[in-house]
């Protein structure tokens, strides 16, 4: 057997074998229409540790005509960007594949833009961070950026039994028994990272004795070894994670401090601190919003705390996060008010902009960016003066509903009740 690990073993070769990943891959979606035009732009993959990001990257290219080449940017060094770039010369074209992205230091990026700029480089980078802040502007600008997200458990048990079942790249050739609550175990705890279901599962089958007739035979307290995450009790259709979750965000939601904190202790029990500090902050500003807007950023920085420490110490900040969360006033207004914008624009309720707040450059307006009409709140004695900024088409469109649960929103909303009566 192949000395690489199992999750490089299995990476896609074409489109076709990608798993997950729909919004970009499934028919009729962008990548997918590129591959079939045979027209593949530079692009950046970002998203969280092993949601396919390379893995997407040489199916793309091992769908297409196109030689590629695959450098890492901490790795490799200018001297071999610049050999890719004399085989992108020999071959006419050339998809170069980098890794960690954002690493890519000054000489490299320079090197790299006149010829991304000619097409003679086609790149495709894959890096965790965020590539609106991570990415030097003059890469991210020729670049079409694209977000990964983790895996549905459905989509990790699929590749599962798909390297159970390939005897060329996989573990076919061995015969495995896996009880059905260590697969949905594995599953759910992967946490949509592909990496780590594999890993796990090779892990598994490769330390696990044969019984007499050969057979490998994977209990739930393997795979909790193996994967170092304890299983609570899951549905047969691998979904309790999720109803924890769900369950963790409606006892914060209803102020049930010690419910929240029973399936916070059920989260933590499992090892799921990814999951916990990404449903906090999403908490904090869904439901908490602003009846306290301190909630935020004290739960962000419970949640660097908690990674910092790790566990078993991080259930005190993850606590402290919790308690102050239920017992804070609620307010779903910012949430309610973007998401009805967001109706009326998908509707295609737009309208023309209002003249006056257009950019005015061209219309030779005495102070930068002025439109002609337009009238600058600062030169008022009360920092506003009426007049109109939605289209003429929703000009009467109300997306704002305050709520007065907290201090804060009392106070903006009346401040919104004011400024609504006197623009009638």
């Amino acid at each position: 057997m192949s000395k690489q690990p199992l999750a490089y073993r299995m990476r896609p070769t074409n489109i076709d074998e990608i798993i997950g990943q729909e919004h970009l891959v499934g028919d009729g979606k962008i990548l997918r229409r590129m591959v079939g035009a045979n027209h593949i732009s530079s692009m950046i993959l970002y998203g969280p540790p092993g949601v396919g990001k390379t893995s997407i990257a040489s199916a793309i290219a091992g769908s297409t005509n196109t030689h590629f080449r695959m450098l890492n940017a901490v790795v490799h060094h200018k001297k071999d960007m610049e050999i890719a770039v004399e085989e992108a010369k020999m071959y006419g074209k050339l998809i170069v594949i980098l890794d960690e992205v954002h690493r890519l230091d000054k000489a490299k990026q320079d090197f790299l833009l006149p010829h991304l700029e000619r097409g003679l480089i086609t790149l495709i980078g894959a890096t965790t961070s965020n590539p609106f802040h991570a990415i030097n502007p003059a890469i991210r600008s020729r670049c079409q950026i694209f977000e990964l997200t983790p895996l549905h458990p459905d989509d990790i048990m699929k590749l599962i039994n798909r390297a159970l079942q390939d005897k060329e790249k996989g573990l076919g050739n061995y015969q495995v028994s896996i009880s059905q609550d260590a697969l949905i175990h594995l599953a759910s705890a992967s946490n949509g990272d592909t990496r780590s279901a594999l890993n796990a599962l090779e892990l598994a089958v490769l330390s696990t004795k044969p019984n007499e007739e050969n057979w490998i035979k994977i209990s739930l307290s393997i795979m909790e070894e193996c994967l170092q995450k304890k299983s609570l009790t899951y549905d047969k259709d691998g979904d309790g994670h999720y109803d924890v979750l769900s369950a963790f965000q409606k006892s914060i939601r209803g102020s049930d401090v010690n419910a929240a904190l029973h399936y916070l202790g059920r989260l933590i029990e499992v090892g799921d601190l990814v999951s916990i500090c990404r449903r906090l902050l999403v908490i904090a500003y869904e439901d908490i919003g602003l009846a306290s807007p301190s909630a935020g950023p004290r739960t962000l920085s419970a949640i660097e705390a908690a990674e910092r420490i790790g566990f078993p110490e991080a259930r005190i900040p993850l606590a402290n996060a919790v308690i102050e969360l239920c017992l804070s006033p609620k307010s779903n207004s910012a949430i309610s008010a973007i998401d009805k914008a967001l109706e009326d624009i998908r509707k295609g309720q737009i309208g023309d902009i209002p003249p006056h707040l257009k950019d005015a450059h061209y219309q030779g307006a005495k102070s930068l960016g002025r439109g002609i009409g337009y009238q600058f709140p600062h030169d008022f004695e009360s920092g506003w003066v009426k007049q109109q900024y939605l289209p003429d088409a929703i000009k009467n469109n109300k997306y704002y509903q305050p709520k007065k649960t907290g201090k804060f929103e009392q106070a903006i909303s009346s401040i919104y009740e004011n400024i609504q009566k006197n623009n009638k």
